[in-house]
Order: structure tokens, then C-alpha cells, then sequence
């Protein structure tokens, strides 16, 4: 069993010491990687769709793994998830590699499609058909980070002639994990993902998640067992727990955000690498 850590761009990290001393510190339990999730706009003032308080602070995700990954030498760093249909690809292509070189291949890039249309609209972009737009963004990543001239032509990506470097240190094979609960979020990653994330799952829910994935694995032929499952569990955690969530196929557990503020934060870490870390 893997263990990650949420939160590693929201409070308490939003500060520069506070994400430097929770990444050290969760690097020095053993922690495998950190997640970080986003929103790029909340309602103000909050509407029931929106899930979060409109002064919530989220660093930049791409900002966040840059600054922490320079903290750190081992801790893999995961976007968990990013927001894929809010950025152009080619731009977001050139960020996720240029992120993959400056932490030495420590990067593992998260994508979902986003379902608030506030802010899809705050940033002009469509709401429609967002989720073949996000793995169609994906395939034009893939394209640049593999083609020596790459070309790409899709409903709304095209282009030809072109390269950018740096490229990922895994090429076109950069992994791509999925977030998402739906039938079509299984599809997704089934089709496109090397992994699936899930948040806020108890085991049931977990359990009905991994069936989608593995039937959508068997729609297309592909093995299941291709798509790293990771969960940040809802509620708390023991080691027993944690050996269930492992029995019904998670490979990581993503612990959720560790405090309030930097002291909750190492108190929480230094329980988990005393009680999980090592010992599941």
C-alpha cells in the first residue's frame, strides 16, 4: 500500500513555510506523494453549487508543485485533481513538462472535467460536451510530448508542425490520472488513465467505483488491473481500515488534508508514519 497526502495547496499550505515544512515533513515519514485539488473561481456569494466558502484559498496547483518540488527530493507530486477543460492543452502540455523536468520525473498529472458552470463561464470557457473535450485534450498533449513534429486534429484542438520542449521524462506514456464518479468517468479512464482517484470514499462507495472501472475496463479489452486506484477514505483511518481498502484493489490511500494550521499538520503526519506508513 502506497500513502499520499492531500492538500499540499490549500490551508494550511498557503503560505511558502508552511508548504516547504508539510512537504519535508510528510517526505521525511515516508510519504510516497502529495495531492493538491483546485477550483479556479468559487460563487461569491456562495451559491448551493458551489462547494466551497468564496474566500477558501487554493495556490495555483502548477505554482504549488514547482514551489514544493524544490523542497523535496523523493515526494511525487499529483494534481488531484486539475481541471482539464478549463485550460488549453497545448499550454497545459507545456506546464506539465516543464513540472516533470524541474522535479526530476516526480510528477504525475490528475485531470477531471469540472461540473460548476460558474466557472467554466468565469473563464469563458464551454460547458458542453466537456467531457469528450477533456480527453480530446488529452490525446493533443500526448501528440506534443511525443512527435518530433507533432500534428494533431480533433473537434477542438488542431495543429501541425510544431514541437515543445522539455518533454516528460515518460514521453506520450506521461501518467494520466482520472478523477470523476460516473459511468463515464470509468469510461474515461478506462479508455485514457493509467489511474483513477477518488475522494471522500467510504468502502462501499469505493467498492461500487472499482466495479464501474473494471467493467468499463471490460467494455474495451483492457485489464483492470492497468489502472492505479487511489482513495482518500472518508472519515477516519486505521490499519485494518486501510488492509480493506487494500482487499477491494486500492493501491493508495491519499490521506485527507492534515490540519489547520503547520502543528496539526506535522502532528498528523508524525501519527501517520507512527500507525500506517510502513505497516499496512
Amino acid at each position: 500500500m502506497k500513502f499520499g497526502l492531500f492538500g499540499f495547496n490549500m490551508r494550511p499550505c498557503v503560505t511558502p513555510d508552511a508548504i516547504a515544512q508539510v512537504a519535508r515533513a510528510a517526505e521525511a515519514a515516508g510519504f510516497e506523494s502529495m495531492w493538491g485539488g483546485e477550483h479556479l473561481a468559487l460563487a461569491d456569494p456562495q451559491t448551493p453549487d458551489s462547494p466551497l466558502p468564496p474566500r477558501t484559498e487554493f495556490v495555483d496547483l502548477i505554482s504549488a508543485v514547482a514551489f514544493a518540488g524544490a523542497h523535496t527530493r523523493t515526494l511525487r507530486f499529483v494534481t488531484g485533481i486539475l481541471l482539464i477543460t478549463l485550460r488549453n492543452p497545448i499550454i497545459l502540455a507545456k506546464q506539465v513538462a516543464s513540472l516533470d523536468a524541474l522535479t526530476g520525473g516526480r510528477f504525475t498529472l490528475g485531470v477531471g472535467i469540472g461540473n460548476l458552470a460558474f466557472e467554466f463561464a468565469a473563464v469563458g470557457a464551454p460547458f458542453a460536451s466537456k467531457g469528450p473535450r477533456a480527453e480530446e485534450a488529452v490525446a493533443a498533449m500526448r501528440a506534443l510530448w511525443s512527435m518530433e513534429r507533432a500534428e494533431f486534429h480533433g473537434r477542438w484542438f488542431s495543429f501541425a508542425g510544431v514541437r515543445a520542449e522539455p518533454r516528460p521524462a515518460a514521453g506520450a506514456r506521461m501518467p494520466i490520472v482520472w478523477g470523476g464518479k460516473s459511468a463515464y468517468a470509468f469510461a474515461r479512464a478506462a479508455r485514457s488513465g493509467d489511474g483513477w482517484f477518488g475522494y471522500a470514499l467510504d468502502l462501499d462507495a469505493t467498492r461500487r467505483c472499482i466495479d464501474g472501472i473494471r467493467r468499463a475496463c471490460a467494455k474495451i479489452g483492457r485489464s483492470p488491473a492497468a489502472i492505479e486506484i487511489s482513495v482518500t477514505p472518508k472519515g477516519s483511518l486505521d490499519r485494518d481500515l486501510a488492509r480493506r481498502y487494500a482487499d477491494l484493489g486500492v493501491a493508495r490511500i491519499v490521506l485527507p488534508p492534515p490540519g489547520r494550521d503547520v502543528d496539526e499538520a506535522i502532528r498528523t503526519i508524525s501519527t501517520a508514519e507512527r500507525d500506517l506508513i510502513g505497516r499496512i
